[in-house]
């Protein structure tokens, strides 16, 4: 599967709890998640449900199902062009007996028109998000209100891991009330906590302009700082900027490698940013220009290699700054659930 919803928390992580009845082995969750499926070479699962990026996807063998979530750009470095990156991405349709795709992403739609066993989520007829609400159809099946993600990409999400299951032969409706019990992944929307009057927001997983505009999407009304940046890797910035003049939040620090060429594109689209060298002097001047009671939105959207190994190693350095000990926070650490269980 691959299944990255703008740097979100994907839907093989929600898929582990939702696990089909007529599966009568274990199940196991690896991939670029955050195990390596060479680490379970030498086990066995009845269902493999694997996160794999598009430099994985190029190379994808037959697959049950597969699910794409989007084709926004990411990876050009790597990818080369744009067509390139979607042509990799799409070899995941090739591969998969069965495709499951978002309704709401038209680019996606067209370039999988022809898969001969296509399936949709995000679509009225099927699992949706509506009225406070994820529906089967015409039938309302769990409140959002007991759902512990924020934001609509992440309801998005969980209804496609819900159709991933039906398609599995699973009864996705009797299983949906397992999501109350989901509570997220490191790094991605995680609220560390308060510090000196500020609330801190740990999004390091966020590698895309796509990813940050959802993230600041699922934080309506909040009085914003967001830190911006990281390794350059040649993404258009022009159409996020243009996004956020039309909300700007409190303030918006651009940072490392990738700061100048967001910073262009800010300055053009008139959003005013201040410059900050690395993450650290980043999270210094946030403590500076936040208003008092707002958020400090960590939310780079880009990959974390101009200073850092990986974004765990960025989240884990922001909580550090911003004043947390990570060992001391419960989600920190490996993801639950990775491997067989």
């Amino acid at each position: 599967m691959n299944a990255r919803r703008r740097g979100r928390c994907c839907p093989p992580a929600r898929c582990r709890p939702l696990r089909p009845p007529a599966v009568a082995g274990p199940p196991a969750l690896a991939g670029n998640i955050g195990l390596p499926l060479l680490a379970l070479l030498d086990d066995a699962a009845a269902l493999w449900v694997l996160e794999l990026s598009s430099f994985q996807t190029g190379e994808a063998g037959p697959l049950e199902l597969g699910v794409i979530t989007n084709l926004h750009e990411e990876h050009l470095d790597w990818h080369g062009t744009p067509q390139r990156y979607r042509a990799d991405k799409l070899r995941l349709a090739d591969a998969a007996r069965t495709l499951l795709v978002d309704a709401a992403q038209p680019a996606l739609l067209d370039a999988t028109a022809t898969h001969a066993a296509r399936r949709l989520y995000d679509d009225a007829a099927g699992w949706h998000v509506a009225q406070g609400a994820i529906w089967r159809g015409d039938r309302r099946v769990f409140d959002l209100a007991r759902f512990a993600l924020p934001g609509l990409h992440n309801a998005r999400n969980a209804c496609a891991a819900l159709c991933a299951l039906e398609i599995l032969g699973g009864d996705a409706v009797a299983a949906a009330s397992a999501l109350a019990r989901f509570r997220g992944l490191p790094h991605r929307l995680q609220r560390l906590g308060a510090r000196a009057g500020l609330h801190w927001i740990d999004d390091s997983i966020s590698t895309t302009p796509e990813a940050t505009r959802a993230a600041l999407e699922s934080l309506p009304g909040a009085a914003v700082t967001l830190i911006l940046g990281g390794h350059e890797r040649g993404l258009d910035w022009a159409p996020f900027a243009t996004w956020l003049a039309a909300r700007p939040p409190q303030a918006v620090i651009a940072q490392g490698a990738s700061a100048a060429r967001i910073g262009a594109s800010l300055a053009a689209a008139g959003v005013p940013w201040r410059h900050a060298a690395d993450l650290v002097a980043a999270v210094d001047l946030a403590r500076t220009c936040s208003a008092p009671g707002g958020a400090v939105l960590l939310s780079p959207g880009a990959p974390s290699f101009d200073q850092f190994r990986d974004y765990a190693a960025r989240g884990r350095r922001f909580a550090e700054l911003a004043g947390f000990d990570p060992c001391a926070l419960a989600a920190f650490g490996e993801i639950a659930g990775l491997g067989i269980a």
